[in-house]
């Protein structure tokens, strides 16, 4: 078992988010994570990763048979957790070069070779389509939402994470750039057979592209229907009112 989450019960600003949530994601599974606006989605994805504005009222997660309960997020990323944001930060005066070697060196905890990295990185944008200066300018700064998120790509593939969260990739993006992004997850996959994808989104169209061993429907802080991939198609066609079938994960 890659990741395993048991019971988790989360609030923030006295509101509950997540209700007794279970899930178990095994090494080289991808699962994907639907459901209405506001059901926990995206907070799921940042109680993983260990983002200390949500408060855990009870609950552990495990990775690769670990307790990280009570990890720092960098400590998380240490391990290779993975988080592709939805809505990437800015940071003026940091160059995208600079804050990929700086992670590398950590992760690494060594001295990162220039020349390797900057060839990595040359095939790394050319794969991704990403206009070549990108890397030299400030992290995320005046990026199109399309360039954020091929951005968050570049990270992924730069630090080499075991368990990667998408929480919306696919938000923002036209056709041509989706088909990329998805191109490149998959082809990260493809190299990497152990890692593990959870991907988070409201859309079935990313599903066409890297299809998902299991798809889970959240509603009100839970999961409340599990399925393959054709419980995403059934979700294009009818939506969630139709979805009121509770199974335990």
């Amino acid at each position: 078992m890659l990741l395993r989450i048991e019971n988790l019960n989360v609030k923030i600003d006295d509101k509950k988010i997540l209700f007794n949530y279970n899930l178990d994601i095994n090494k080289g599974e991808i699962h994907a994570i639907m459901g209405p606006n506001g059901c926990g989605k995206s907070t799921l994805s940042r109680v993983i990763m260990g983002d200390n504005n949500y408060q855990l009222i009870k609950g552990k997660i495990y990775f690769n048979d670990e307790d990280i309960t009570k990890l720092s997020v960098d400590e998380r990323a240490h391990l290779g957790l993975f988080l592709a944001f939805q809505s990437p930060i800015e940071i003026e005066g940091v160059s995208n070069s600079d804050f990929l070697r700086t992670a590398l060196s950590i992760k690494e905890k060594k001295n990162i070779n220039l020349y390797d990295f900057a060839k990595e990185i040359e095939t790394i944008t050319n794969d991704l389509k990403m206009e070549k200066g990108i890397i030299h300018r400030s992290l995320n700064q005046g990026f199109s939402g399309g360039e954020k998120k091929k951005n968050e790509i570049l990270q992924m593939k730069m630090l080499k994470p075991k368990m990667i969260i998408f929480d919306e990739i696919d938000s923002g993006l036209d056709i041509d750039s989706l088909k990329v992004v998805a191109k490149n997850i998959l082809k990260y996959k493809q190299e990497n057979k152990d890692v593990s994808l959870l991907i988070i989104t409201h859309y079935h169209r990313i599903l066409d592209y890297i299809k998902p061993d299991f798809v889970h429907i959240m509603n009100n802080g839970s999961i409340i229907k599990t399925g393959d991939y054709n419980l995403s198609l059934t979700i294009e066609n009818e939506g969630y009112n139709n979805i009121n079938e509770r199974k335990i994960v």
